[in-house]
C-alpha cells in the first residue's frame, strides 16, 4: 500500500469517526455501549500501520468533538484510548506472525483493546480527572462496552477478509 493510499484511508477512517457516532447516537446510550468510533480506528491501525492508526486515533475523536460527541470532558481520555488502539493494532500486526491472519487480527485487537482501556483509565485518574479511582475505567470502559467489544471482535475480521477478497488489501500470507 502506497503512502498516498494510507493517507487517504486514514482520512476516510477519521471521517468515519465522525459519521458512525452520529448515526449510533440516534439511539440513547448507543455510543457508550456499541463504541462506534473504535471500529474505524482499529481498521486504520490494522490496515495502514501504527503511524496512521495513531493519527486516526487522535484526530478522529478531536474532529468528532465538534459535533459534541465525545463531550469535551471525555475527549482527552477518548483521544488517549483511540490513539492507543491505532498505535497498538498497527504495531502488533507488524510484529505478530502466527501464520493465520485471523489469529493475528485477534491478538492485535485484544492487545490494543486492553492497553487502550488501561491507558485511558490511568490518564483519566492521574491527569484529566484527578481524584477519580484508578480502576473506575473497568466499569465505564469495559463493562458498559461489552456489546461494542463483541461487535468489534466479530466485524473486524469479517471486514478485513472482505477487503482482502475484493483485492483492496494485500493477502497477509
Amino acid at each position: 500500500m502506497t503512502v498516498v493510499k494510507r493517507m487517504v484511508t486514514t482520512a476516510i477512517c477519521a471521517a468515519m469517526c465522525v459519521v458512525l457516532p452520529l448515526a449510533f447516537h440516534a439511539i440513547p446510550n448507543a455510543g457508550t455501549i456499541l463504541l462506534p468510533m473504535h471500529i474505524p480506528v482499529l481498521l486504520c491501525g490494522l490496515v495502514c500501520g501504527w503511524p496512521y492508526g495513531l493519527v486516526c486515533g487522535l484526530l478522529g475523536p478531536f474532529i468528532s468533538s465538534f459535533t459534541g460527541m465525545p463531550p469535551m470532558a471525555v475527549l482527552p481520555g477518548m483521544m488517549v484510548e483511540c490513539g492507543a488502539y491505532g498505535l497498538v493494532t498497527g504495531l502488533m500486526m507488524k510484529m505478530v506472525r502466527t501464520g493465520r491472519t485471523t489469529a493475528d487480527l485477534y491478538i492485535s485487537m485484544g492487545a490494543a483493546m486492553i492497553l487502550g482501556r488501561v491507558l485511558s483509565g490511568l490518564a483519566k485518574a492521574l491527569i484529566f480527572s484527578p481524584g477519580t479511582p484508578a480502576f473506575a475505567w473497568v466499569t465505564t470502559s469495559l463493562v458498559t462496552g461489552i456489546p461494542g467489544i463483541i461487535i468489534q471482535l466479530v466485524v473486524m475480521p469479517l471486514l478485513i477478509t472482505a477487503l482482502t477478497r475484493a483485492k483492496l488489501l494485500p493477502r497477509r500470507y
